[in-house]
């Protein structure tokens, strides 16, 4: 079950990109899981990867790939996440990555390679190779929603949004797809991101943008705050839409694509924790009244991530104290603790450190009820502020992950 997170819809094609899915039985049960994303030659791509030094195979070759070379396909397994699998691992994704190679004509290194699923298990390489050719054969523009679904491991829903945004006289088409649901707290981007604008810009603007985006989206999600071995983020310019080279970021035509991707990221991310694994809340952890950035994010993450914390709300008791006990360890050794307030959407829960002489429970209650929530925390010492979104703690998040593997 997601919260507030519908089926997408008027999911635009971008010039220059076409997809194409299959099934090729990796896993137990009959659903796609194989897919292939072509990218127009002139593209430019970026891309970010997990920070996890347990980094699965197809990240090694992809961040190598990605270095030297201009991609020409991004080829993307579910159900198996070619991580722990030592050498073998590395030949087997490029064992893909050279059959795929030959049946379009480009260079394996103009391929980029993604694994999401089970780790520790050796890539069914035998099964990969045999759905190649019917992802070559239907490759198609319109294949986006088809793609989401593919690449989804326990996620509920597929993910997918469109932007159409004017650059001068050039009408840009931008279109994103993620999967993720639990092993969350990305690091650098999230579980699997694939972002493509048919705009024309320069590629030391896109690593910018894309950096940026991340850094407002992908890295301030936490479901459980595990970095997984398979992270990777990828956007994509075709150039194809016809607008002057965007080669600034002075210019009004690279504020306008930023912001349009960093929305487009921004909800992206959200989706992940709206079907976090047995979500029932939405939550926004808001920090305000920090010395520096660094402090806001650290208490955002301490709440978000604390067990009590995220088990009240599943329960929907305004346990404050769990609250404060958290902020109490986030690291900030000068925090005065009598300057902290705290509020549930509008209600103040906590001022100067202790009880609100306002608080009543059953205001509390009133807010725990809902399933989207706001928590507010003013440190009171600065002018920064930062937030983070994640879930509750459910019965059920214990249940998807104690029966992964089965």
């Amino acid at each position: 079950m997601s919260v507030g997170l519908k089926y997408p819809s008027s999911i635009s094609p971008v010039n220059g990109i076409r997809l194409s899915t299959c099934c090729a039985n990796i896993y137990q049960k009959k659903r796609t899981d194989l897919t292939l994303l072509e990218l127009c030659e002139g593209s430019k791509v970026a891309g970010v990867f997990t920070r996890n030094l347990f980094c699965a195979a197809p990240v090694q070759i992809a961040k190598q790939h990605l270095a030297g070379f201009s991609p020409r396909y991004c080829l993307i397994n579910a159900g198996n996440a070619n991580a722990g699998t030592g050498e073998q691992g590395l030949l087997d994704t490029n064992n893909t990555c050279e059959t795929l190679a030959n049946l379009t004509g480009c260079k394996e290194n103009e391929i980029l390679p993604f694994s999401t699923g089970v780790i520790g298990e050796k890539l069914p390489v035998d099964k990969i190779n045999d759905g190649l050719p019917e992802l070559v054969e239907k490759l198609s523009s319109d294949n986006w929603i088809e793609a989401a679904e593919a690449i989804m491991t326990t996620d509920t829903i597929p993910k997918a949004t469109s932007r159409i945004i004017s650059l001068g006289e050039s009408t840009i088409s931008l279109t994103g797809i993620v999967k993720g649901s639990g092993m969350i707290r990305p690091n650098m981007a999230t579980m699997l991101a694939f972002i493509a604008t048919d705009a024309n810009v320069s590629k030391d603007m896109l690593d910018k943008t894309l950096l940026h985006a991340v850094n407002k989206s992908f890295n301030r999600i936490t479901v459980d705050g595990d970095t997984s071995t398979n992270d990777a983020c990828v956007l994509i310019a075709t150039c194809k839409a016809g607008n002057k080279c965007i080669d600034s970021h002075n210019s009004k035509e690279y504020k306008v694509l930023e912001n349009t991707l960093v929305d487009i990221f921004c909800e992206l991310s959200q989706a992940i924790i709206r079907d976090g694994e047995g979500a029932t809340k939405f939550l926004t952890i808001r920090v305000t009244g920090g010395k520096k950035k660094t402090e806001c994010i650290d208490v955002a993450y301490r709440i978000a991530e604390s067990p009590l914390v995220k088990t009240a709300f599943t329960a929907s008791d305004a346990n404050w104290g769990r609250i404060l006990s958290a902020i109490g360890n986030s690291g900030i050794n000068d925090l005065d603790i009598n300057n902290i307030d705290v509020f549930l959407d509008n209600v103040c829960i906590v001022e100067n450190g202790q009880r609100a002489s306002s608080y009543t429970e059953e205001k509390g209650k009133k807010v725990m009820l809902q399933d989207e929530i706001i928590l507010l925390v003013n440190l009171n010492r600065g002018d920064f502020q930062e937030e983070v979104w994640t879930t509750d703690l459910s019965h059920e998040y214990i249940k998807i992950n104690a029966e992964y593997r089965t």
